[in-house]
């Protein structure tokens, strides 16, 4: 009787110790699911015209930051790594990344490469573009173009430096979403508008 009032016992704690184990895990797994399916939601919803628009101009305003801090004599470094890791998809995979004023290292496909243009580098053509600084950036957009969770802009940007006289630069930009839903760049190209030369003088 002893025996069996025993087994008893032990099966029933058992028992409970096993739907206790099932409730503590359970729960995290459900919570990890609901998180999944928002984030997957996210990062598959179409992209706006509206989206771009706001991207671009964050993206003014970071290059103006940068500027500033070195004006500053702030970090600046660290400025231009956030403007990075904020607005362009390295972490995410390949950027195509063709600056203005690059010639020797035309393409940058790397942080570290686009870091260098950004703030610049001793015995390399890299000055420090967002260093210049810049006060504004207006955007001029020609055309939009959306597909699903992609999207492309071209248009002109006009760098604006302390002394008010705005550099006019051509772009195209291409933006895809990041796991968390947000704008990454994957594609900048920049370049200067095509100056025809001069014609010859007629002669006398």
């Amino acid at each position: 009787m002893k025996i069996s009032h025993f087994l008893l016992a032990g099966t029933a704690a058992l028992v409970l110790a096993a739907c206790s184990k099932t409730e503590t895990e359970g729960t995290p797994v459900n919570e990890v699911s609901s998180t999944e399916t928002i984030s997957d939601e996210a990062a598959s919803a179409p992209i706006t015209a509206e989206e771009v628009t706001a991207a671009q101009i964050a993206w003014g305003e970071g290059i103006v930051t940068i500027g500033k801090a070195f004006l500053d004599k702030g970090d600046y470094k660290a400025a231009a790594e956030k403007h990075i890791k904020e607005f362009y998809g390295y972490e995410e995979g390949d950027v195509a990344f063709k600056p203005t004023l690059a010639a020797a290292d035309q393409f940058r496909g790397s942080f570290e490469e686009a870091l260098s243009y950004f703030i610049g580098t001793e015995n390399t053509e890299d000055k420090g573009f967002a260093l210049k600084p810049y006060t504004k950036v207006r955007w001029e957009n020609d055309k939009t173009i959306i597909d699903g969770d992609s999207a492309m802009a071209m248009g002109n940007y006009y760098f604006t430096d302390t002394q008010g006289k705005d550099t006019k630069v051509e772009y195209s930009f291409g933006y895809k979403r990041d796991k968390d839903g947000k704008l990454k760049i994957n594609l900048h190209h920049s370049s200067l508008p095509f100056a025809p030369a001069a014609a010859p003088a007629a002669a006398k």
